[in-house]
C-alpha cells in the first residue's frame, strides 16, 4: 500500500470484485486470507484492481468461464502479483508516483465505539468456560492495551493514528502468536485439513511466497474466529 492510513483496502477490493462479478457475494475465509496477504506484501490497491480486470479477461475466454462467474479471488491471484510488479517496475523507470491517499479522519466517537466493541468480545471470550487460562491471559491483556488506547482518543492532544496502529499491531501479532501456541491440537488439525480443501483448487495458481502468505492469513482468520475474537488493527474499522 502507499501509506499506512489507508484504511479501506479490504472493503475496496471487495466492492470492486463484487462489481466485476456482477453480484454480490459473500466474502470466503479464503478470500479474505487472500487479501490479507496482498495487504501484508504492500500490493497497492491500483495494482489489485488491474490485477482482478486481466484475470476476469482471461477467466471470460477460458472455456471455464462459459456462462459460469468467477467465484474467488484465488483466481486473481498471479494476474493481481504480475500487476504489482509491473507498477513495481514502472515507478523504477522513473514514471510519476502515484498520488498518495489521504488520510481517513476517524472521529474520536467513532474510535471510541470501535475499542469499545472489542473490549467486549475480548472479555466475552475471556469469560467463555471452555477458555484456556493462558488464552485468557492473553485476552485480558489485549483488552488493558485497547484501554490504553481508548486513554489516548480521549486525551487533549491531537490523536496520533499511525502510532496508535503500531500498538494495535503489536496486541494483533500478540494474539495470533498466543493463538498458534495455546490453541488444541485437534482445532488445529481440523482448521488445517478445512484450508488445505479450500485452496486445493488454487495451489498451482499460486507462487510459493504468496501461498505462504495466504496459509497463514487463513489460519489466522480462522482461529479468531473460532474464538470469537476480533481483529484490532483500525484496517477492520468500517
Amino acid at each position: 500500500m502507499h501509506g499506512w492510513n489507508y484504511f479501506n483496502y479490504f472493503t475496496e477490493i471487495e466492492e470492486y470484485f463484487w462489481k466485476k462479478r456482477g453480484a454480490h457475494l459473500l466474502v470466503s475465509p479464503l478470500d479474505w486470507a487472500i487479501m490479507e496477504a496482498w495487504h501484508q506484501a504492500g500490493v497497492p490497491l491500483e495494482a489489485v484492481f488491474k490485477g482482478i480486470d486481466r484475470a476476469f479477461e482471461s477467466y471470460r475466454r477460458s472455456r471455464r468461464g462459459a456462462g459460469k462467474p468467477l467465484k474467488s479471488l484465488a483466481y486473481c491471484s498471479d494476474a493481481v502479483l504480475e500487476a504489482a510488479e509491473d507498477a513495481k517496475e514502472a515507478a523504477t523507470g522513473g514514471e510519476a508516483a502515484q498520488k498518495k491517499p489521504e488520510a481517513p479522519g476517524f472521529g474520536k466517537d467513532e474510535l471510541r465505539k470501535y475499542f469499545e466493541g472489542n473490549r467486549e468480545r475480548l472479555a466475552l471470550a475471556a469469560r467463555s468456560a471452555s477458555a484456556d487460562p493462558q488464552l485468557v491471559t492473553l485476552w485480558e491483556a489485549a483488552a488493558r492495551g485497547l484501554a490504553a488506547c481508548l486513554a489516548l482518543v480521549d486525551a487533549p492532544s491531537a490523536l496520533d493514528l499511525e502510532d496508535m496502529e503500531r500498538r494495535l499491531t503489536l496486541l494483533d501479532e500478540r494474539i495470533h502468536a498466543g493463538l498458534l501456541l495455546h490453541a488444541g491440537e485437534d482445532l488445529l488439525l481440523r482448521l488445517h485439513r478445512e484450508m488445505d480443501g479450500a485452496l486445493a483448487a488454487y495451489r498451482r495458481r499460486m507462487k510459493a511466497e504468496q501461498l505462504a502468505l495466504v496459509e497463514k492469513q487463513y489460519l489466522q482468520k480462522r482461529l479468531l474466529e473460532e474464538f470469537g475474537i476480533p481483529r484490532l488493527s483500525l484496517f477492520y474499522l468500517t
